[in-house]
Formats: structure tokens, C-alpha cells, sequence
């Protein structure tokens, strides 16, 4: 048999040797993002950035939610907001008239505060005044919802700032009658009578109807309401004042 030549089997290691080299080194993974994308790979990944902040704030301004039908009657809220915190809530609509007002006297102040409180509509409902509760949580997340609206620049009244006018004097045959409203996107948020008949028996009737009569101005949005039984004259008045603060809100 023929020998192979001591030459020729060391050209023939070297070569399988330089070659398992050449091998090694090109599987050797990119260590780097940059290599593996020269290398044609995706490159990893980066860690994901989560969002600063939670929920999405609400919008400074004055911002009424949606009237909530329940089995005893309409629940209304009203918030307040400042520095994207609620600062005031109320009721502007509540189940009324026997002992209904029993339950709303005692019901509305502790809903208020707990909205106050917790800065949401995640909150609990009173004791006696499961309906109440819910249609308030119901219009009170109406609100919220259109405060948040407002501050994601999506409109809402909170996002309008608040104006305050007052209308001319009325006169009637038992004393002026002079009607103050807020105005927030172009709707009424707040309406209150700074002057209104007074003495004798004009006492009671101012009493009993002017608390009704601001109501009836929120709740329609205009002058367009109805004149409280036994107070005609102060009613009269009131629309004539109510629709003279409207005209100058709107100019």
C-alpha cells in the first residue's frame, strides 16, 4: 500500500482545522441589537414604556350629568371641578313629595360627600335609599364622563368657562322680582332669585315658589317653564327676569 507523504498530511490538518474554525465562527449568535439587524434578524425588543399617570383626568368647570329615572322620581348631580378635583356635588333633581322627602333630606348630603370623597361613582349606597343611591351614582358617572370629555378636548359644558348674569329687575304688584344664572356650555347650571316679593303672607309664597321656579329654570334650559300654583304674579316675574338674564348670556 501506498504511504501518504508527511507533507501532505499536515496541509490536510491545517486546512480542516482553519475550516472548523470559519464553522464556529459563523454560527456565533450577534451579541448585540445592531449586529443582529446587520445580520438580517429583528433585533430585540425594548422594554415597553407605560403611560404616565391613571385615570384619565377631568376637565375644570361646572358640568351636570344626565337626569337618572328611578321608581321614585329623577335623580340629577352637579359637580364642581377644580384643579381636576371634584370640589362640590349636589343633587339638582331628587325624588320628592311625601316620604320621599324624608329619604332625600337624608340621603343627598351623605351621597354628596362620599362623590367628594372618592372622586368617583365608585361609591356606597345609603341605607334606605337604594333607588335614590343608584340613580345618583348613574348621573354622577354622566358627569364624570363629560368632565373627562372635556379635559381630552372632546367639548362638554366643564371645558366652556362658567359666566354668571343677572337679568333685569321685574316689577309685579307685590314687589321685583330679579332672577341670577350661571351659564356653562351654553346651558344653565345655576339659577337663583336675588330679589323676589317679601312681607306678610308674601314670605311664605316667595319661600315655597322660588325654590321651585330655579329648578324648573335648570331642568329646562330656558325661560320656558310653569308658573307656580298660587305664587302668579312672583312666576310672571320670575320668566320676565329669568329670560332677560338669558338674552344677555346669549348677546
Amino acid at each position: 500500500m501506498r504511504k501518504s507523504h508527511p507533507v501532505r498530511r499536515a496541509v490536510l490538518a491545517t486546512a480542516a482545522t482553519v475550516s472548523g474554525i470559519v464553522l464556529l465562527l459563523s454560527l456565533k449568535p450577534a451579541s448585540d441589537p445592531g449586529a443582529a439587524e446587520a445580520a438580517g434578524g429583528a433585533a430585540p425588543p425594548a422594554a415597553a414604556q407605560s403611560p404616565q399617570g391613571g385615570s384619565q383626568p377631568i376637565g375644570d368647570g361646572t358640568v351636570t350629568g344626565d337626569a337618572a329615572r328611578t321608581q321614585y322620581g329623577p335623580v340629577q348631580v352637579r359637580l364642581t371641578v377644580s384643579g381636576g378635583k371634584i370640589t362640590k356635588a349636589e343633587a339638582i333633581q331628587a325624588p320628592k313629595g311625601g316620604q320621599s322627602d324624608q329619604v332625600t333630606s337624608d340621603a343627598v348630603p351623605k351621597l354628596n360627600q362620599a362623590a367628594i370623597e372618592a372622586q368617583s361613582a365608585d361609591i356606597d349606597a345609603v341605607s334606605g335609599a337604594t333607588y335614590t343611591s343608584t340613580g345618583y351614582k348613574k348621573s354622577l358617572q354622566s358627569a364624570l364622563d363629560k368632565a373627562r370629555s372635556a379635559a381630552g378636548g372632546g367639548g362638554g359644558e366643564a371645558q366652556a368657562q362658567a359666566k354668571t348674569v343677572t337679568g333685569d329687575v321685574a316689577d309685579t304688584q307685590y314687589g321685583p322680582v330679579q332672577v341670577r344664572i350661571t351659564v356653562a356650555g351654553g346651558k344653565i347650571t345655576k339659577a337663583e332669585a336675588v330679589q323676589a316679593p317679601k312681607g306678610g303672607q308674601s314670605d311664605q309664597v316667595t319661600s315655597d315658589a322660588v325654590p321651585k321656579l330655579n329648578q324648573a329654570a335648570v331642568t329646562a334650559g330656558s325661560a320656558d317653564i310653569d308658573a307656580v300654583s298660587g305664587a302668579t304674579y312672583t312666576s310672571a316675574g320670575y320668566k320676565k327676569s329669568l329670560q332677560s338674564a338669558l338674552d344677555k348670556a346669549r348677546g
